[in-house]
């Protein structure tokens, strides 16, 4: 491509004069290469895609039927603008009954989101200055963190360990960074641990919030996706909507990533602040969309169903990492197995591969077993797997589930 005056326009917070010279490759990018090669050497092999992060099915038909119906009212063809009622009250209902955070207000507590990534883009621009710090846990989910840099802001990194139970460590933060700390982002049950936060951890972030004058994000696009128990949402704690809001999606809960919508619910002026930003960003979601959200959150056992069949899942991938070697622990919600990566693999013929890196592992894994997975070097070297193969039906698990143990039986890692 010719040099022309455009190179030379870009925005510093995208690379300025030098965008599009970097030759590094997103990891994702990396994947979607090795898989395409692995493909090509095997063209009637089979890849396993362990590393998807999206549900493997279509949202129950019945929502779609709601969409259908809705679509063609003519009151609903309109720009929705910050949304309407039908949502609003959908969502508080649904956090009464199912997280049991009582008296949402509707009207001031609650709006809608073109999906949690749309709300993480748009967050910053109503709390961010020059100079403002995040603490954002890593490894995690960057939206909030970019967004929050194109304005000028920092970004602390909490590392999310093994020893922690991947909570991030709050007393870790310098104190030159906590003085200038304005957010908190959480993300439980968490992408890509798999783990899940706790009331009493809840308590104590609500406190450290009130005494730094911190907003707290909590990202709860997992959080009815559980196997035991009640979902817990951070609204739930005690003060919580005093220091902060929660970011809920259709995507992972209902099967409805495409559909791109969600809520933002919590404290009433960071709710309103949300929406003056997002009156200037964009004008709502197809209120037909909306609509069929809401009938979806008015009926939380489809949720139920899908979490069964991640845990049943979950239960059996367990089963064939352990087997191969790994310290795999089935998480308490979410459909993201995380689990540390092996140093080395000896292959039946005595071949020894090293390992420095998870991406490393990951690499191998799709090159040589056919198996995608996620790597992550955050904090250490660990691996995800994801239970939402395509599989439709429990014989077809069955069948996916095996044929992962019959490959990795073929080989011994070293941990």
């Amino acid at each position: 491509m010719p040099e022309s005056y455009i190179q030379n326009l870009f925005a510093e917070r995208i690379g300025g004069s030098q965008y599009g010279k970097s030759t590094a490759i997103y990891k994702f990018e990396k994947i979607k290469r090795a898989k395409r090669a692995a493909i090509a050497a095997h063209p009637r092999g089979e890849i396993i895609d362990m590393g998807v992060g999206e549900p493997d099915e279509m949202a129950f038909p019945e929502v779609v039927e709601r969409l259908c119906l809705e679509a063609r009212k003519p009151e609903n063809r309109g720009y929705a603008d910050n949304g309407d009622a039908a949502l609003k009250q959908a969502a508080a209902t649904y956090l009464d009954q199912v997280f049991g955070v009582k008296a949402i207000n509707p009207d001031t507590e609650v709006i809608h989101s073109i999906g949690s990534k749309a709300a993480l883009s748009i967050l910053p621009a109503a709390l961010i200055n020059p100079g403002d710090y995040v603490l954002m846990t890593t490894p995690g989910y960057p939206v909030f963190g970019t967004h929050a840099k194109y304005y000028g802001g920092l970004v602390h990194n909490l590392p999310l360990t093994q020893q922690n139970q991947f909570l991030p460590d709050l007393e870790s933060i310098p104190a030159n960074v906590l003085a200038k700390a304005k957010v908190l982002v959480l993300n439980y049950p968490n992408n890509p641990t798999g783990a899940s936060a706790t009331p009493e951890f809840f308590a104590k972030v609500v406190t450290f919030a009130k005494q730094n004058g911190v907003v707290v994000i909590h990202d709860a696009a997992y959080a009815a996706l559980v196997f035991e128990g009640k979902p817990l949402s951070f609204l739930a704690t005690p003060g919580a909507r005093d220091v902060g809001i929660e970011l809920h999606s259709a995507s992972k809960t209902f099967n409805m990533t495409g559909w791109r919508c969600g809520f933002v619910a919590g404290n009433e002026l960071l709710v309103k602040a949300y929406g003056d930003v997002k009156d200037n960003t964009d004008s709502g979601q197809f209120l037909a969309i909306q609509h069929a959200v809401a009938y979806s959150l008015q009926n939380p056992g489809i949720t139920e169903k899908i979490a069964a069949k991640y845990s049943r899942r979950m239960d059996a991938l367990v089963e064939v990492l352990s087997r191969a070697g790994f310290d795999a622990r089935k998480p308490n919600g979410s459909f993201f197995l995380y689990t540390r990566s092996p140093k080395a693999a000896v292959k039946q013929d005595g071949t020894r591969v090293e390992f420095h890196t998870a991406e490393d592992v990951s690499q191998w894994l799709i090159t040589e077993q056919l198996i995608s997975t996620v790597p992550w070097d955050d904090a250490g070297a660990y691996l995800r797997f994801s239970v939402t193969f395509i599989a439709p039906g429990e014989q077809e698990e069955q069948r996916i589930l095996g044929e992962i143990a019959r490959r990795l039986k073929q080989v011994q890692f070293i941990f």
